[in-house]
């Protein structure tokens, strides 16, 4: 793997190394040594999309993670959704109908229901596709 302490250096290859499929770089002190605890720091790509919230999963007063449909039509789940996202979301469902059993694209459960709600995510270009909600529009 190549290595850098120049800064310039290293900005250049998160820029120019992203087309080629390069998921982010791996920020760390150079005699740190690789250990199971995160003591690294990963500096990924992401970009913002808006999206539409289907449902959730948890309580109505507190929700865990929202169920959202990405542009590609797939539906899938957000990380834990922040402290202030999760009230601002309790707030807007409460006025809506009951949800409904639903389930993701990969068959996990969760609540849906209309609510007309839409989410800027950060969309994570890595292998595993992490899907942030940064908050509501």
């Amino acid at each position: 793997m190549p290595a850098t302490d120049d800064r310039e250096t290293a900005l250049v290859w998160y820029e120019a190394l992203r087309a080629q499929g390069v998921e982010g770089l791996v920020a760390k002190q150079a005699s740190s040594a690789y250990r199971a605890a995160r003591v690294w720091r990963k500096v990924r790509h992401a970009d913002t999309v808006d999206v539409d919230v289907v449902g959730f999963t948890g309580p109505r007063s507190r929700p865990r993670a929202l169920a959202v449909r990405l542009p590609s039509g797939r539906t899938v789940f957000s990380q834990m959704v922040s402290a202030p996202v999760g009230r601002e979301v309790m707030v807007r469902l409460a006025d809506s109908a009951p949800g409904r059993p639903a389930r993701t694209d990969s068959g996990a459960a969760y609540e849906a229901v209309e609510t007309n709600l839409v989410a800027e995510i950060l969309a994570g270009t890595t292998r595993h596709g992490v899907v942030t909600v940064t908050r509501l529009r």
